[in-house]
């Protein structure tokens, strides 16, 4: 049975959503401790998310590739998070 690449993604946009802190951006947000932008860090993957949300309400069927390189993206930002001592 082939694997469903949808609901891989779909799973894979609920445990970005519950592993980084969306709703606690604001002006306290930034630490001390600095190794990128965390505020643009995130946008960046609340945009992303939201596309393939979009996408995928649209019909559209991701491939392994596009789940690897949003799964990559989302860790590198964590670990980016926690060097900031954020999460």
């Amino acid at each position: 049975m082939k694997p469903n690449t949808t609901k891989a993604m779909h799973r894979l946009i609920v445990q970005i959503k519950d592993a980084l802190p969306f709703n606690e951006i604001d002006s306290n947000f930034c630490s001390d401790v600095c190794t990128g932008c965390s505020v643009k860090l995130i946008s960046f993957i609340e945009i992303e998310i939201d596309n393939w949300e979009y996408r995928l309400n649209k019909g559209k069927v991701p491939n392994f590739k596009d789940i690897n390189k949003l799964a990559n993206t989302a860790k590198k930002i964590r670990t980016v998070l926690l060097k900031n001592k954020l999460i």
